[in-house]
C-alpha cells in the first residue's frame, strides 16, 4: 500500500493550483546557501566554524543521482568542519537503498545524520548500515562529544517526530549544559520541545521548503496542516532553527520545484562579538 505523508497531500493540493513552472536551479539543480548564525554560549575556539547541511536527498528515481555527487563534491571542495544530513535519505522502496552509501561515501568531513519519517517509512536499520558504512555517524536520541579545533562541541541527535520516534529528554540526558552545543532533527516541529531558552541551533528540513511555492496559498496550507516552519532561520523559544530546502525530488517533473529550489547549505558560526 502506498502511504501519503503529509507533504505529499500539500504538495498535491498546491499543484491544482499551479499554472506556472520553473527550470532547475544551476547545473545540477541546486543552490548553495551560505547563511551566517550568531550562536549564544559558541566557544570561542569555534568562531567561523562551518557546517555543510544536506536533507531530504531521496536516493533514487525522485533525485538525479548526479545532483547528490556534484553535492558531495561541493562539500568537499567548501572544505566544511562538519557536515550534517538530516533525513530523508530513501522516499518508500527499499530498491534504492544501495545509492545512500554509494552517493554519500566521498564525504571527507566527519558527517553526522538523523533519520527521517521516509527513513522509517521503509526501513531505519538499512538506512542506518548504509549511512555508517560511509562513517557517518547516526544519532537516534542522543548526543555525543565530537573535538573540533581541541575543543568539544556537543552535538544532539533526535529521531523523526513525525513518526513518533522523537525522545528530546533521552537526546539530552547528561549533557553538557554550557558550550557550542547543537541540535540535528528532521522535523522542524521538534525545536518547540527543545529546553527553551538555551540558544541551542537546531538543524532540520522535513518540509523541502514548501516545494511548489504559489503565495499565498503554498504556506497557508502547509501552516494549516500543523507546520509553521517552512524554510530558512526562525527563533523558537530561545532557540534558533533552520529549516533546510531538501535536496531531492524533481527529476522528471521539474515544475514540483517552484520558488523553492532544492539547497545545500553552507553555515558559518559567530559569537557576534568579533
Amino acid at each position: 500500500m502506498h502511504r501519503f505523508s503529509r507533504r505529499d497531500v500539500l504538495l498535491g493540493a498546491a499543484a491544482l493550483t499551479a499554472t506556472t513552472t520553473h527550470a532547475a536551479l544551476g547545473p545540477h539543480g541546486y543552490e548553495v546557501t551560505t547563511p551566517q548564525l550568531v550562536v549564544e554560549g559558541l566557544d570561542p575556539a569555534h568562531e567561523g566554524l562551518r557546517i555543510a547541511q544536506l536533507s531530504d536527498i531521496h536516493v533514487g528515481m525522485n533525485t538525479p543521482p548526479e545532483r547528490v555527487r556534484a553535492a558531495v563534491r561541493e562539500i568537499n571542495a567548501l572544505a566544511p568542519d562538519l557536515v550534517f544530513l538530516t533525513g530523508d535519505f530513501v522516499t518508500y522502496s527499499r530498491r534504492p537503498m544501495p545509492l545512500v552509501s554509494t552517493l554519500l561515501e566521498g564525504l571527507q568531513a566527519p558527517t553526522f545524520a538523523v533519520l527521517g519519517n521516509h527513513d522509517h517509512f521503509v526501513d531505519a536499520q538499512s538506512v542506518i548500515g548504509s549511512l555508517n558504512d560511509t562513517g557517518t555517524v547516526v544519532l537516534r536520541n542522543q548526543h555525543t562529544v565530537h573535538r573540533v579545533r581541541g575543543t568539544n562541541l556537543t552535538l544532539f541527535g533526535i529521531d523523526d517526530g513525525g513518526t513518533g520516534h522523537d525522545d528530546v529528554a533521552l537526546t539530552f540526558k547528561g549533557a553538557a549544559k554550557t558550550g557550542t552545543r547543537l541540535v540535528l532533527t528532521h522535523n522542524p516541529v521538534t525545536a518547540r520541545k527543545l529546553p527553551p531558552g538555551e540558544g541551542l541551533v537546531c538543524f532540520s528540513g522535513h518540509t523541502h521548503g514548501g516545494q511548489l511555492v504559489i503565495p499565498p496559498i503554498t504556506d497557508a496550507l502547509v501552516h494549516a496542516a500543523g507546520q509553521p516552519y517552512i524554510r530558512g532561520r526562525f527563533d523558537v523559544s530561545g532557540n534558533q532553527l533552520y529549516v533546510n530546502r531538501g535536496l531531492g525530488w524533481g527529476r522528471k517533473h521539474q515544475f514540483l520545484h517552484h520558488g523553492s529550489e532544492p539547497e545545500l547549505s553552507l553555515f558559518t558560526l559567530t559569537s557576534g562579538q568579533t
